[in-house]
């Protein structure tokens, strides 16, 4: 079996816990991948230019990243964390059964920025929850977790491309056709929103066509609405809901509990995780720089954080320009691939990293996270750099894309497990590691893209490469400032023990001085 009975067991034992944020995150990557191919289709319906429509997804992807900064804060209980989870995932629902009806740009803004609010609670919650219940194990879960999402961002695009209109808001001629039918090609087969669109106007002349986007939407929260119905029964079961009488203990008191139990075989470790865990726990972002709550502790400490969320910054950044660039490539000089053939290249991206993560289950059993993350941040520069060598082979390009997405694939859950660890599941990884994450794929997406513009397409893979290699020596100094990390908590454990040998009647013993004269006596 690739997976021994102790983590089964785990797994029964927290079962309803963990299908239900694992639902949750499938919502996710229906909500965050579906809006893309609805691009033009939203622009005929708030009468936009192009450029104006991109700001609003634009507007949700700043907002998803501060709903991460915050999201810590509604960890501190169960019952806030799933309050928080019911209200984010019903808001979400509500949002995409209303965007049929925002006949204005600025009003669609409000409700995308709102749902992406409610989409970085979810991202923040769902992660801490399972780090907090699974912990060392956490690994193996996560990698399930994050497969969802990539789940989900693949099925949505089937969701939508039965109700998109073929001709947007009318015929057009010459360039403006060329231009606007690569967009339609890109979007219909991107899973995610294209923030950085900003070329000119879409006529609205001619004969328009009827729209059924509106449908879509519907659907779309239809499929969605499920997910707050079963944070709802999670509470139930909890006995977390007001009208019902409390009950059984908790799970995360039971988890609490064993973690106390655990802590308590070593002395220098309750002592470094209490001075953790006063620096903020898993709260949010704003918590954890408090001056006062940061006194005492190592650098080491801060460095894991700060190295830690730039590896993120660079492996998700190129996640969403990779996904968001590669059809523009492929359709442009060298390569210049027929566009529906380049228009499969972002499914098959995201397919493979759909794959990769089921795949990494079994393996983050098996493997030590730290040489999973070496060989995957290892493997996508050498697929870059492949690619960029033989930027004029249109099937390696098919190939490049496979590979790319394999090994981009679980390095996100794989970190995410990997800082939890060195910090013994204390300090403020996970918000400022879905922190860091977010903000590399909002920000590289704008950075590539107006590169991509000035320097021309070859520069997207150059990109590639740099980032990649940035992101594998910011992981080379987290494993340094790891084992110095690691020897400050030696030293820790040694300073603790030597304190406890020379202090008279330690652990309730009597002393050794006495008793010889007891003896004699």
């Amino acid at each position: 079996m690739f997976v021994d009975d102790r983590i089964v067991t785990l797994f029964k034992r927290n079962a309803h816990h963990t299908l239900t944020y694992w639902s949750v995150f499938f919502s996710f990557g229906l909500c965050i991948a579906f809006l893309g191919p609805t691009i033009l289709d939203l622009q005929c319906q708030t009468k936009s230019t192009l450029s104006q429509i991109t700001w609003v997804f634009f507007s949700q992807q700043f907002c998803l990243l501060i709903g991460s900064s915050v999201g810590g804060v509604f960890k501190r209980t169960l019952f806030t964390a799933l309050s928080a989870l019911f209200v984010s995932a019903l808001i979400i629902s509500v949002i995409f059964a209303i965007i049929p009806l925002c006949n204005n740009v600025l009003v669609l803004a409000v409700a995308m920025a709102v749902s992406g609010l409610a989409m970085g609670v979810i991202d923040t919650i769902a992660n801490i929850q399972l780090v907090t219940i699974y912990q060392k194990d956490s690994a193996v879960f996560l990698q399930a977790l994050h497969f969802f999402i990539g789940f989900g961002a693949l099925v949505s695009p089937l969701i939508a491309d039965p109700f998109l209109s073929e001709h947007g808001c009318g015929n057009h001629t010459g360039n403006g056709t060329e231009i606007m039918h690569h967009f339609r090609n890109m979007l219909r087969h991107s899973p995610i929103a294209e923030h950085n669109i900003t070329q000119g106007h879409l006529p609205h002349g001619g004969a328009e066509e009827e729209s059924s986007v509106h449908y879509a939407f519907w659907i779309m929260a239809l499929i969605n609405l499920p997910v707050p119905l079963a944070v709802l029964f999670l509470m139930y079961r909890e006995r977390l809901i007001p009208c019902c009488p409390n009950g059984t203990p908790h799970l995360l008191d039971k988890d609490e509990l064993a973690m106390e139990n655990q802590q308590g075989a070593d002395g220098a470790q309750v002592e470094q995780a209490t001075a953790a865990h006063e620096a903020g726990g898993h709260g949010d972002i704003f918590s954890c720089c408090r001056n006062d709550n940061l006194r005492g502790l190592p650098v080491s400490f801060f460095m894991i954080h700060i190295l830690g969320g730039m590896v993120l910054f660079m492996t998700d950044g190129i996640v969403g320009a990779y996904a968001g660039f590669v059809y523009t490539y492929a359709v442009a000089p060298p390569m210049s691939l027929p566009h529906k053939a380049a228009g499969y290249l972002a499914s098959i991206f995201w397919a493979a990293i759909t794959a990769g993560r089921l795949l990494s289950i079994p393996l983050s059993y098996r493997f030590q996270v730290m040489k999973l993350l070496i060989f995957n941040l290892a493997g996508a520069i050498i697929t870059v750099l492949l690619l960029l060598i033989f930027y004029n082979s249109s099937t390696f390009l098919y190939i490049g894309t496979s590979l790319c997405g394999l090994f981009l694939s679980s390095i996100f859950p794989c970190m995410l497990a990997y800082t939890e660890d060195i910090l013994d599941y204390q300090g403020c990884a996970t918000s400022v590691l879905v922190t860091s994450a977010g903000m590399g794929e909002m920000v590289m997406q704008v950075l590539v893209g107006s590169i991509i513009q000035t320097e021309g397409s070859y520069s997207f893979l150059l990109c590639g490469v740099i980032i990649a290699s940035i992101g594998f020596l910011l992981f080379m100094g987290l494993l340094f400032f790891h084992r110095i990390h690691r020897n400050y908590l030696t030293g820790t454990t040694k300073k603790s023990a030597m304190v406890e040998e020379e202090t008279p009647g330690a652990n309730g013993s009597p002393k050794a001085e006495p008793i010889e004269e007891t003896q004699k006596s």
